[in-house]
């Protein structure tokens, strides 16, 4: 491994409002049960296993999560946690990171992950990050994950991968030659039959040189307010007047040296709550259940349960529903119509602000 001190990033700032009503302002995905007996932040720390000791992980996450971070997160000191006071995307997440973790360690290399995703197995996952670490340290290029498509998916960003570059491990790592916004179908489909595309993991490794340097290149109005700061204190005063931005958009589809490690385990950014079946097991009739809950199902197939544990969910002669009870909400809607619950979100922030 690298002589560089290795730090890990987890962004935590995602609102989840597709995962409503189970996901709330005050309480979002990440700090949620959905893929077992640990929330998805405390999985993401977890599957880090002894490669980054807690003492070298910051946690960005907005101001009024700080609380919840501290208690799903123990281990984690108090200075680590970064408060946001208004989410401003992933771009301004990366560099009061980077800005923080080179005045502690200038030469350090950053592993940077969300907080919301479900990985297994935890250590053919460690195997990859240390060679992307290996990757970042040696070569100073920005390296990302690419997921090997297993569907021609229209949600997430691809990765157009070019000739192989170097191995660690047996591990490959390629060159990036372009990151492509989500298509739609007729193009995911082409995307996918080509062998020559990945999905965008939205997770990254590289020194903390590396991503300055590149930050003061093409998001300049990004960076220097944050650089200017002296204390935590004026980087939460001038937060909000930073350019809401993502990481992908402001650098890594503008750098030069952008290469990928391809990502061949099970991944999912369990988006929605169709996703479920991708990371929890189903019935015989293919249902599944999360957040604890007992279903009784009775001629009834394909569908997604999700309520806390303790309670009883009883469904007859109905397939593929969303069935979710959250506190005094309760959504039922078509698998099909999943991604629609951000709509719901939407009219209650207008009309009801409290159920959201």
């Amino acid at each position: 491994m690298t002589n560089l001190e290795t730090w890990a990033v987890i962004m935590a700032g995602g609102s989840g409002t597709r995962f409503w009503p189970a996901s709330r302002k005050k309480h979002p995905k990440q700090f949620l049960r959905v893929a077992g007996s640990k929330t998805l932040i405390q999985e993401a720390a977890a599957r880090l296993g002894d490669l980054i000791p807690p003492e070298r992980r910051l946690v960005v996450a907005g101001h009024e999560h700080v609380a919840l971070v501290r208690k799903q997160l123990p281990k984690i000191p108090p200075e680590n946690i970064l408060a946001e006071p208004t989410g401003r995307n992933t771009a301004p997440c990366v560099a009061w990171a980077a800005v923080e973790i080179a005045r502690r360690s200038p030469r350090s290399v950053q592993v940077v992950l969300p907080s919301d995703s479900v990985i297994r197995p935890a250590a053919e996952f460690r195997k990859l990050l240390r060679a992307a670490i290996e990757e970042a340290s040696t070569s100073s290029a920005l390296v990302t994950f690419g997921v090997q498509p297993t569907f021609p998916a229209t949600g997430y960003g691809y990765i157009e991968i070019g000739d192989e570059v170097s191995k660690h491990a047996k591990i490959p790592v390629h060159a990036v030659k372009r990151f492509v916004e989500k298509p739609d179908r007729a193009r995911a489909e082409q995307f996918l039959a080509t062998g020559r595309y990945l999905w965008n993991s939205g997770m990254f490794v590289w020194t903390t040189s590396a991503i300055l340097a590149a930050l003061r290149e093409h998001a300049p109005t990004v960076l220097a307010p944050l650089e200017r700061c002296r204390t935590s204190a004026e980087a939460v005063a001038i937060y909000p007047t930073i350019p809401s931005v993502a990481i992908d958009v402001a650098v890594m589809e503008k750098a030069r040296d952008v290469r990928v490690v391809p990502f061949g385990i099970s991944w999912s950014d369990v988006g929605a709550w169709p996703a479920l079946p991708d990371v929890l097991p189903a019935d015989p009739e293919g249902n599944v259940t999360g957040g604890g809950a007992l279903l009784v199902a009775e001629d009834s197939r394909r569908n997604v349960v999700h309520a806390p544990k303790g309670e009883l969910v009883a469904l007859v002669g109905v397939s593929d529903l969303v069935v979710v009870r959250a506190g005094k909400a309760i959504l039922v809607c078509p698998k099909d119509r999943a991604q629609d619950v951000k709509k719901i979100v939407d009219r209650l922030s207008r009309e009801d602000p409290g159920w959201v």
